[in-house]
């Protein structure tokens, strides 16, 4: 039987990831993004609206231990998650991080410890409700350098710890590698980047993740459903 994580409505989701949270050119709009089709379904369900921030950040790795930080030339998501989610105190907080990492040949433990400490500091200063997404499928192996040194395996690799990261902590895993069903026809032609069809998937899979563990995305409905349709 499920177990009510979140009773009440969601009042602000701050979504901290890399470029596939951020956005660009391979979407016709921000509309298309996956972060804001799941606010839009949450808006569809909820009796108040989602305050939602996108706090992506294109080629961003998790720390400045990463190999190829310096190559990236952005802010790690260690460097900016206080400003970026703690100041803004949500009550939904979704972490998506992982891709880059793989790619630049991180060593999987040393990623399970950078967002680890994330994960304890956000929960220590607001007490959101957390929710980890294992690494995106892509397929362009080989390719990008120095982001190059990625493979299915090494995506299982990154995906079985944060698995293990979400069970030791306390958060929901949503699993959007397997969403994708690893469907070439969901990837942009850039060979990483999920076309618009690949983020409703992501979307919906975040939303069931919600869904199926949050009665409070389900509250209006069912006073909806309990009075009768007027």
């Amino acid at each position: 039987m499920a177990y009510d994580r979140h009773p009440e409505e969601f009042r602000r989701l701050v979504v901290l990831g890399e470029s596939h949270v951020q956005g660009g050119r391979w979407l016709l709009k921000d509309s298309e993004r996956w972060p804001d089709i799941l606010v839009e379904l949450i808006n569809r369900c909820q009796s108040r609206t989602v305050e939602y921030f996108n706090k992506g950040v294109g080629a961003s790795v998790i720390s400045p231990r990463s190999p190829e930080y310096a190559a990236s030339g952005k802010p790690s998501a260690l460097e900016r998650y206080r400003r970026d989610v703690i100041a803004l105190s949500p009550d939904l907080f979704i972490l998506s991080y992982g891709l880059n990492d793989m790619r630049a040949g991180m060593d999987p433990l040393m990623f399970m410890e950078d967002m680890e400490r994330i994960i304890v500091d956000v929960k220590s200063a607001c007490s959101p409700l957390i929710v980890l997404t294992t690494v995106y499928y892509y397929n362009a192996y080989g390719l990008y350098p120095p982001f190059d040194k990625g493979n299915p395996r090494a995506a299982r690799v990154y995906n079985t710890a944060i698995r293990g990261l979400a069970h030791r902590h306390g958060c929901l895993v949503a699993d959007i590698w397997e969403a994708e069903n690893e469907a070439d026809w969901l990837i942009h032609p850039d060979g990483v980047h999920a076309n618009f069809v690949g983020q409703l998937v992501i979307a919906c899979r975040i939303f069931e993740t919600l869904a199926g563990n949050c009665g409070g995305l389900s509250k209006r409905i069912r006073e909806r459903d309990r009075l009768g349709y007027r």
